[in-house]
């Protein structure tokens, strides 16, 4: 008769093992980020001379609209900063971004004016984004408020502002941008909305597609809410006195030296959203 002897007990696996498959994850995961953004840094350095086809928000819209059971649309006709009206660049500036010739990539003041205002309320009422962060997220992002998108976002401004000259950085902004349902760019929006070319805004038409660039297909959509849109516009047409365009935008950009010496940290706009964040978390939770 064969004598069976009772299994032995398997061996927990040793510390030792365990540190290397959580090292091997860690250099995975380290890995695949260093080559998703480096696919990024790539596509801004091929943005120098050729012009995007989608965006990261265009995608976002068309998956959208497929959940909704509709077919996504899209009007865009790319021009060129030259054939874009300079009441449109002034107005945009004025709305959205009125020291854009003078940080880099960062408006400190804006940021310090928004963390003050949404701390007093006690919400976050009002961001404070540059046309290069905006630009950031549009190209490249989501549109989700989490400090893992503030903080890539802050990297990719950065690098945008780094390597773009700012009369590009323009170009390809008034050339994406959001502008209502399917609308995207200043030539769709002219056309969508006064039947007319980028190039022949008059002031007053520009303050208007200004005035609905925050939120065109909600809070400023001039089809629900006029009154709201005609305010802002009223606003953005004296502003605009006070913007003044640069002759020469393409020699905006600053040398290797000038950045290694004075451009901002990436990090410094994600500590300042996750300070006020916790700011209005202690104050939310306080008795």
């Amino acid at each position: 008769m064969t004598r069976v002897s009772p299994p032995q007990p398997t061996a927990p696996p040793s510390r030792a093992g365990w540190g290397r498959w959580v090292k091997r994850i860690f250099i995975t995961a380290l890995v695949a980020i260093l080559l998703y953004h480096g696919s990024i840094v790539l596509r801004i350095l091929w943005y120098q001379t050729h012009n995007p086809t989608v965006t990261a928000l265009m995608r976002q819209r068309e998956d959208e609209a497929r959940a909704r059971g509709q077919t996504p649309v899209r009007r865009q006709t790319w021009v060129p900063y030259e054939r874009i009206s300079p009441h449109l660049v002034r107005a945009v500036l004025a709305g959205e971004d009125s020291r854009f010739f003078e940080h880099q990539g960062f408006d400190w003041v804006e940021i310090q004016k928004a963390i003050d205002e949404n701390i007093e309320a006690g919400e976050f009422r009002r961001g404070a984004s540059t046309v290069t962060q905006q630009l950031a997220k549009n190209l490249f992002l989501s549109t989700a408020k989490t400090p893992l998108r503030k903080a890539h976002e802050a990297l990719i401004t950065w690098e945008m502002e780094n390597i773009l000259s700012k009369r590009r950085i323009l170009e390809i902004y008034l050339n994406v941008i959001e502008w209502g349902d399917g609308v995207y760019g200043a030539e769709a929006a002219a056309r969508h909305y006064f039947n007319t070319s980028a190039a022949s805004l008059t002031p007053d038409q520009a303050a208007f597609l200004s005035a609905i660039i925050p939120s065109p297909r909600g809070k400023y959509n001039p089809a629900t809410n006029p009154r709201r849109v005609q305010r802002r516009k009223r606003i953005i047409l004296r502003l605009m006195r006070g913007i003044v365009i640069p002759k020469d935008l393409s020699q905006l950009h600053r040398s290797s030296t000038e950045i290694a010496h004075s451009a901002p940290s990436p990090a410094k706009p994600l500590v300042s959203y996750l300070w006020c964040r916790q700011r209005l978390i202690n104050n939310f939770a306080a008795p």
